[in-house]
């Protein structure tokens, strides 16, 4: 973390342009995840804070030839979901998820990563057929990314063994190699 924020107080990034300034946000957003993963939420929503206060200068979307998605709002937002999922709080991940609209996402990778942050959000809530709802969304935008990642395996495992199975569950279960 402290490599990623002397990085984003270089001077190399500072300055008007606002590649360099989405650069930067990029930049303590990532060490706000790795804050969030060690479980320090203070630290983690604070910097969340740096990068939404930068994004919201910029105004919009900034692109930028080596990130794909670029630096926006909606990135920290999304980053956000997934560092309060990290550190334990799901209501506050999913307030944080309500704050965007899906549909605006730029790829059907961030669409099914907002879903699946969404499920895990619920599962560890106790929501079960929420967090069912929210994989198989996750499943319906990008399939091969669902049955692909352990920790939604690992997720739908859990949902086998901790309650009733419906025929939805069972069918996704299947789909992602858990169940034969």
């Amino acid at each position: 973390m402290s490599i990623v924020l002397t990085a984003a107080d270089h001077p190399s990034l500072r300055g008007d342009a606002p590649a360099l300034a989405a650069q930067r946000g990029l930049l303590i957003q990532s060490a706000a995840y790795t804050a969030a993963r060690t479980g320090d939420a203070a630290g983690m929503r604070e910097l969340t804070g740096e990068a939404a206060a930068i994004a919201t200068q910029l105004g919009g979307t900034t692109l930028l030839r080596d990130h794909g998605g670029g630096f926006s709002p909606t990135t920290v937002q999304l980053h956000l979901i997934s560092a309060e999922n990290s550190v334990g709080d799901p209501s506050t991940a999913l307030a944080a998820a309500k704050a965007v609209a899906p549909q605006s996402l730029p790829s059907t990778e961030r669409r099914a990563r907002y879903y699946t942050d969404i499920a895990a959000a619920y599962g560890h809530w106790g929501r079960r057929d929420d967090c069912i709802r929210a994989l198989l969304a996750a499943e319906h935008h990008a399939p091969q990314e669902t049955h692909a990642r352990p920790a939604l395996k690992s997720l739908v495992s859990g949902l086998l063994v901790s309650g009733r199975t419906t025929t939805e569950l069972r069918g996704l279960a299947a789909r992602v190699g858990v169940l034969n």
